[in-house]
């Protein structure tokens, strides 16, 4: 990252906004419950082997609307089964949205949640500490490895606690959309060495394969409206601008030539489409789901 410009991650505050304005303008949570209601009963299907209990493992839940309706899928495929719910997330305010959530959700009594107030590197130190050796049926991370320092090594670890049957489920956005194309142009100027936000399931997947691990991966055709961005000063416009380069407050602190280039890849057809007067970016996402380490 270009030592000028600060990261979005740094300021909460305007990471959430900009990430609500992000979920209003994209198909992104539609998307997802898409899949998780037409695709994730197939993957669930198979886990327990029969137990009446099982162990979930949500990495970085965010707010929770994601995980309650996994869980639900979940409960519908195993309905006599009780549920032990780790929740790993390192906002305070989003772990607080995800209790209110919660308490207003009736029968949700068949599940246990435990909240880890933590980075998923943090998770990982606290579960080796605690010498844990319980298994673990379905573990989700859903769009958080860009913020770990060596994503290799996570997926790694999580795979490692998946019990017989047992199945991790990863939804990144894909090697092939607007995305991958933004970071692979502007990954020096625009992502963080210390993190791997500008990591795909292109790059995940080309880890695997080099391992020989198998898995099942699944497109999610995604859209953002990002016309806004193209109106100078427009104050949407601007939050978007900071989420899809992850930079803090960059219209008015990337030079010019950044800003500029940026913007014109944005419009580039590989990004995006034109139609009707708007500016639609390609949001695909992709899930990958694999099984217990053989």
């Amino acid at each position: 990252m270009a030592s000028s410009l600060k990261s979005l991650v740094n300021d909460d505050d305007r990471y959430q906004k900009s990430f609500q304005l992000f979920l209003e303008r994209s198909s992104e949570h539609q998307c997802m419950r898409d899949f998780i209601h037409n695709k994730l009963p197939d993957i669930l299907a198979s886990i327990g082997d029969g137990k009446l209990h099982l162990n979930v493992i949500g990495v970085g839940s965010g707010a929770g609307e994601i995980d309650l309706e996994m869980l639900s899928e979940l409960h519908k495929k195993h309905p006599g089964v009780t549920v032990d719910n780790e929740v790993v997330e390192p906002s305070r305010q989003q772990l607080y949205n995800y209790k209110v959530l919660v308490s207003q959700k009736p029968d949700l009594d068949y599940i246990k949640f435990n909240w880890n107030t933590m980075t998923a590197s943090e998770f990982e130190e606290h579960w080796k500490a605690e010498k844990a050796t319980k298994k673990v049926d379905f573990i989700h991370m859903i769009q958080m490895l860009y913020y770990v320092k060596d994503p290799e090594a996570t997926v790694r670890f999580f795979q490692g606690l998946l019990g017989k049957n047992g199945k991790l489920l990863i939804i990144l956005v894909s090697g092939k959309s607007g995305w991958g194309k933004l970071w692979r142009t502007y990954r020096a100027q625009l992502c963080q060495p210390d993190i791997s936000q500008c990591v795909t399931t292109g790059d995940i997947k080309s880890f695997l394969d080099s391992k020989g691990v198998r898995y099942q991966s699944y497109e999610l055709p995604s859209q953002m409206d990002i016309t806004e961005c193209f109106t100078e000063g427009d104050e949407k416009g601007e939050l978007l601008l900071d989420f899809l380069t992850e930079v803090l407050d960059f219209s008015n602190t990337a030079s010019p030539e950044l800003r500029a280039g940026v913007l014109e890849m944005l419009r580039h057809p590989d990004c995006s489409v034109e139609s009707n007067g708007k500016v639609i970016f390609n949001n695909n996402l992709e899930a990958i789901a694999l099984d217990q380490l053989s």
